[in-house]
């Protein structure tokens, strides 16, 4: 039987979605794997060979203003500057001129490796989407190249969350409005890709995002009370890293050189990283199970906080090529350690799901993404009804805020 009209354009995408969603999966993986073994090798198996015994400071600030320096020489002098000013790029953004992928990953590998408080998802998005668009295009241009977009946006997002889901929520925000074709039809190639990558990452042992916590005891009345102030508190404080964000961000774009700007953001994580230890340095992953695995005082927690909120600012700003979604969780995560620990009463998963919710709302303006995380961070499903409600407060105070982005305005009054 011949397949006609809608189906057979459905049916035309499964093949594409599958190998654009599988392509993203394995060049996470790759970018990860260079990133781990270099970031071993200076943190790990270089002081040991020098005889640098423990973790001291000064290594911590010679390593990051390296990497600062090296990523801001890949800046400067690769074609295409290693793509555009990370500050001003979400996590969805158009394809870029494909002579600027090489210097895009080398610097996101240096970035990756050398400690900073940021993490894949933005630049190895843009590399994803370049690459499908533009082979896409000239080797399969009966398909648009807005869906190979969706694709390699779906596929990078499933990877990296380890799940469809993640995609299908951050795209049904995308694809929201007016249209002819029914949504699920829209998210069909897109889920493919997602799937496709999530499945490459989970065989390639990616590293999970849930931190293991006591199960939700149940449902009590004065949830909603703790878990609200929670949310709205840690949404205050994204909101005040997002106030702050144009402004550090003027500050370094004074510098002017790119090699002296990230170079000088290098050197400020390093004291930044001195003062607040290895824990706070990274993107926050891996971290996130240490942290759990130390016992910390609430002033040690608050410190962890404040010194990884200022990280993540000024390596957002400076240059470093980076996302800031897992920063901003590793955040969320131990500002709802502190919760807790002030107030043991307060169950664990509530308050760190809590937590989460808030400064992601702030930061990411996301509601679909910020909900997603808070409840698979927790790994508690039963958390979820109660944080649908306790989001509505951390909204109405998070919405019609700046975003955490330079916008075109900012940067031309910052070139006059």
């Amino acid at each position: 039987m011949k397949i006609e009209g809608p189906r057979a354009k459905l049916l035309a995408l499964v093949i594409p979605a599958l190998c654009v969603g599988v392509a993203c999966g394995l060049i996470l993986a790759a970018v990860d794997a260079l990133a781990e073994g270099l970031q071993h090798l200076v943190w790990d198996d270089l002081p040991e060979a020098l005889g640098v015994a423990g973790e001291p400071a000064w290594w911590t600030v010679l390593i990051l203003t390296a990497a600062g320096l090296l990523v801001g020489l890949v800046v400067w002098r690769f074609p295409g500057g290693a793509g555009p000013d990370p500050a001003t790029e979400g996590l969805i953004g158009p394809p870029l001129k494909p002579a600027t992928v090489p210097g895009l990953l080398l610097a996101t590998v240096l970035t990756l490796a050398g400690g900073v408080s940021l993490g894949p998802e933005n630049p190895i998005t843009a590399v994803n989407v370049t690459l499908a668009v533009a082979l896409g295009l000239r080797f399969l241009p009966s398909i648009k190249g807005e869906m190979w977009l969706g694709l390699a946006t779906a596929g990078t997002i499933g990877a990296l969350f380890g799940t469809p889901v993640a995609a299908a929520l951050i795209l049904s925000e995308v694809f929201a409005g007016k249209s002819d074709t029914a949504l699920w039809d829209r998210l069909f190639g897109p889920l493919l890709a997602a799937g496709a990558g999530a499945l490459t990452t989970s065989v390639m042992a990616h590293a999970a995002i849930e931190i293991d916590l006591p199960a939700y005891p149940g449902f009590h009345l004065v949830d909603l009370v703790s878990g609200t102030a929670i949310a709205v508190a840690a949404c205050a404080l994204g909101l005040s890293a997002v106030y702050a964000f144009p402004k550090v961000h003027g500050l370094f774009q004074r510098v002017g050189h790119p090699v002296l700007m990230i170079g000088l953001g290098g050197l400020v994580l390093g004291v930044l990283g001195a003062i607040g230890g290895r824990i706070t340095l990274f993107k926050g992953l891996s971290e996130m199970q240490e942290l759990l695995a130390e016992q910390h005082t609430n002033g040690g927690l608050l410190l962890i906080v404040l010194v990884k909120l200022a990280a993540l600012l000024t390596a957002a700003t400076c240059g470093f090529k980076g996302g800031r979604i897992f920063p901003i969780v590793f955040v969320g995560v131990v500002f709802g350690l502190l919760a807790h620990q002030l107030v043991d009463a307060v169950p664990i998963g509530l308050a760190v799901g809590s937590a989460l919710l808030g400064v992601l709302l702030a930061t990411t303006r996301q509601g679909w993404l910020s909900l997603f995380l808070a409840v698979t961070v927790v790994a508690d499903i039963a958390l979820l009804p109660v944080l649908c409600v306790i989001l509505a407060p951390a909204w109405l105070l998070a919405t019609g805020r700046p975003e955490m982005q330079i916008k075109s305005e900012h940067r031309e009054a910052v070139a006059r």
